[in-house]
């Protein structure tokens, strides 16, 4: 969709009283845990998911962004014990920060357990949700591409944020938490990774990654 001029301020002004100061910055549904079927087969074995094969993971703040939901990703290294994980966590809460500002991305590597550990703490960004990361879906994949994924995690933490009007070119659209999260993930190949179109809700996505784990993450 192509806005300009006066509807390119209205949408923008209407998205900004819609959205506010918002972590993630999208309007909400109220997620409810457990609604999603989930597979026995991705609950079971995360931690050492068949070492040869991949394994991805998508990391959830309810109630973060005014309650309307925040995601970080994590991807399993086949072979090794080590995943990769991060989020963009725009601490700022502005709709529009330009590429090569702060946006609060960061990224990590390290083993299952202590991906969990970080991201149930907040440990490389804190953020301001009543609670941080509080949980977390996963699934194995048989597809995975990781110099893809490192490559999309330097595209992401580079090209800025934004959810409304792109002042470049009049479109409404996102480059938001559920944004690099989805990018990351699909440049890694994940199987069964449900499609994330521009200025989706984080909590009603997040309900759709059918087959996936479905856990609660506490401070560990």
């Amino acid at each position: 969709m192509h806005i300009g001029g006066r509807r390119g301020l209205a949408a923008a002004a209407v998205i900004g009283a819609i959205v506010g100061l918002a972590g993630c910055g999208q309007p909400t549904v109220r997620a409810t845990a457990g609604t999603t079927p989930s597979s026995p087969e991705a609950i079971t074995g995360m931690a050492g998911a068949a070492r040869g094969g991949g394994a991805a993971c998508v990391f959830v703040k309810p109630d973060g962004a005014q309650k309307f939901g925040h995601v970080g990703w994590g991807f399993k290294v086949p072979g090794t014990g080590r995943w990769v994980y991060g989020a963009v966590e725009n601490p700022s809460g502005k709709l529009y920060t330009p590429p090569g500002g702060d946006i609060g991305a960061w990224h990590a590597e390290g083993s299952y357990d202590r991906m969990l550990s970080e991201m149930s703490t907040d440990a490389h960004y804190p953020g301001t949700s009543e609670h941080p990361y509080s949980r977390y879906r996963c699934t194995k994949s048989s597809t995975h591409d990781v110099n893809r994924a490192r490559a999309m995690i330097r595209t992401v933490e580079k090209r800025g944020f934004l959810v409304g009007v792109d002042p470049r070119t009049g479109e409404l659209t996102s480059r938001d938490c559920l944004d690099a999260t989805y990018d990351v993930l699909k440049a890694y190949r994940t199987r069964h990774l449900t499609p994330a179109p521009k200025l989706s809700v984080p909590n009603v996505w997040v309900e759709e990654l059918w087959g996936w784990s479905d856990r609660t993450l506490t401070p560990r």
